[in-house]
This record gives C-alpha cells, sequence and structure tokens, in this order.
C-alpha cells in the first residue's frame, strides 16, 4: 500500500468512474486499475463491484471512510521525517481576514522565517466565508479569520475581538454631533463589506428592529473603502484595526454588540496530524497578537 494507491481510490470516489479518476490523475485507466488491484490484494477484500461504474463494495464503503485518514497520516509521517533531517521544505497554505494581512501577518512571517527558512507561505486574503470554504475543500492549511456559522466539521479558537467601527471625513456633519444613534445613519450611504463578511452580517442584524435598511454599498474589498468616504459624503463600516488617512475619523457610535471574535480556524480532521511548521505559524500568531493586541483574549 503507499500513497499513490490511496489517492487513486480517492480520486475514483470523487469522480464515478476509473476513467474520469485517470484523466484527472494523468494516468493511463490500466495504471489506475492496476493501482487498485494491488490495494485489493493487500487489503485482501473486493473495493469495488465489477461494472461501467465505480460502485463500491460493502467492506469499500467502511474503507472509503477511512481512505482520507490514512492520506493525512501518510503525509504527516513524511512530513515528520524531513523535520528529523532538519531539511524542512514545504508550503504551507493560510487564508487570512484583510486586517490580519495588513498588521500583524508580515511580523509573524518575519519571526517564522527564523525558525523555517526552507518552508513556503501562501497566503490567501478573503473573508471569513471565502476561507471556511476553502478549508472544507483542502486548499488551505488553516486560516485566521472570524468564527463561521453551522460548520461542525472546522474548530475555531478565538484569539481577540474585532469591533465595528463607522468612519466619516472630518469634515462631515456627523462629526459635530454629541450623540450619535443608529436613526442618524439613514441621512446618508454606507459603504461595507460584501453580504457574505461577518460584521455586514452583525450590521444588517442591529439594523433589523428598524423597517428597512439604509441605503448601502458593498465593497468586498474593506481597506478600500476609506478611499470611498473619502470621496463621497457617506459612513463607512469599517473594522476597528484598519488603518485610516488623517482625513477620516471614527465616529463614537456604539452597536449593542460590536464585538466580532476572530482566531484559528482549521479542519478538525486535519489538527491531530499538523506539521511541525504549521504548529509554529499558529503559536507565532498567538505571540504577536498578545504583543500588539492589548485587548486580545
Amino acid at each position: 500500500m503507499d500513497l499513490k494507491e490511496l489517492t487513486t481510490f480517492r480520486t475514483i470516489i470523487e469522480e464515478g468512474t476509473f476513467s474520469k479518476a485517470a484523466a484527472k490523475l494523468n494516468y493511463a485507466q490500466s495504471t489506475v486499475t492496476n493501482q487498485i488491484q494491488r490495494l485489493e490484494k493487500e487489503l485482501g477484500f473486493q473495493l469495488f463491484k465489477r461494472g461501467w461504474d465505480a460502485e463500491l463494495t460493502a467492506s469499500g464503503k467502511v474503507y472509503a471512510e477511512e481512505v482520507d485518514g490514512l492520506i493525512q497520516h501518510w503525509n504527516f509521517v513524511l512530513d515528520q521525517a524531513k523535520s528529523l533531517k532538519k531539511q524542512e521544505v514545504g508550503t504551507l497554505h493560510i487564508g487570512v481576514i484583510e486586517t490580519v494581512a495588513a498588521t500583524i501577518l508580515p511580523f509573524v512571517l518575519q519571526r517564522f522565517r527564523e525558525h523555517k527558512p526552507n518552508i513556503t507561505c501562501h497566503f490567501t486574503v478573503g473573508n471569513t466565508d471565502t476561507l471556511s470554504n476553502a478549508l472544507m475543500d483542502r486548499t488551505l492549511d488553516f486560516a485566521i479569520c472570524g468564527e463561521p456559522h453551522s460548520v461542525p466539521s472546522l474548530h475555531f479558537e478565538p484569539i481577540y475581538h474585532e469591533q465595528i467601527a463607522f468612519i466619516v471625513s472630518r469634515k462631515h456633519p456627523l462629526v459635530e454631533k454629541s450623540e450619535l444613534q443608529l436613526e442618524d445613519l439613514y441621512e446618508y450611504p454606507l459603504i461595507a463589506g460584501g453580504k457574505s463578511c461577518l460584521y455586514s452580517i452583525r450590521l444588517e442584524k442591529e439594523f433589523s428592529r428598524f423597517p428597512s435598511m439604509p441605503f448601502l454599498y458593498t465593497v468586498s474589498q474593506i481597506s478600500s473603502i476609506p478611499s470611498f468616504v473619502k470621496t463621497i459624503s457617506s459612513v463607512g463600516v469599517v473594522l476597528s484595526s484598519l488603518s485610516l488617512p488623517d482625513e477620516l475619523v471614527v465616529i463614537p457610535l456604539q452597536l449593542k454588540d460590536p464585538n466580532i471574535a476572530i482566531g484559528l480556524l482549521q479542519d478538525i480532521q486535519h489538527q491531530q496530524y499538523m506539521s511541525s511548521a504549521q504548529k509554529l505559524f499558529m503559536q507565532l500568531i498567538k505571540e504577536q497578537w498578545l504583543a500588539q493586541l492589548p485587548k486580545s483574549i
């Protein structure tokens, strides 16, 4: 039994036929057939019923439930072998929300390079919804983001809280008001992140007690919102850690629940097979937050 045979078995299940699996893996169909026959011989039972469709036998169904864990374990053993030789190479695929990418990530990467100079890091910037989907698709090792709703296959470890902040230009009429209520925002268009952003969902919940939402523009890239607010007479909705230009200020408007937990998100199955590089990167993230954010939890 080897990793190629396990990968071929999983690909056949995903694609539905031997021929489609061969095309995806860039193998000849005979190679795929031979790999499955070797695997069946080693296991001592038949995995697939013979026929055009790759229909699993009863034993094959039981084995299929374990194959992802076997592949993860195999990769983990290979990673540990590299670590023991002290010649660590490889790539970490890490998802991050925008504010993390712009604040603590450069410092974490600097420290990480001191310990693991041969490990490449590929960072994907997106909102929590996008990153959690990428984790479930196994294109990320872990993510630094908010907590998604109702995803039992993912484990979230909170680290600190972000706050929703409302920003305007220094010349905006709302700057002159001593007390502000949510109702005051209806006089101006809001510019906020996309509808799948956690803080946009939280914002919509805050306005649910009113007959309607304020007029809203959405921008998927939160870091670009200040540029819109500088140009248009509007109110920007961002996260408190976002760096602002001098022309803009945060107005003192408090929501009932302005806090959004930010932390480490990973696949539950993948937790026990974390590489030494991933463990180190996650630890450095926690340490950097404690150093830079006094409100860390």
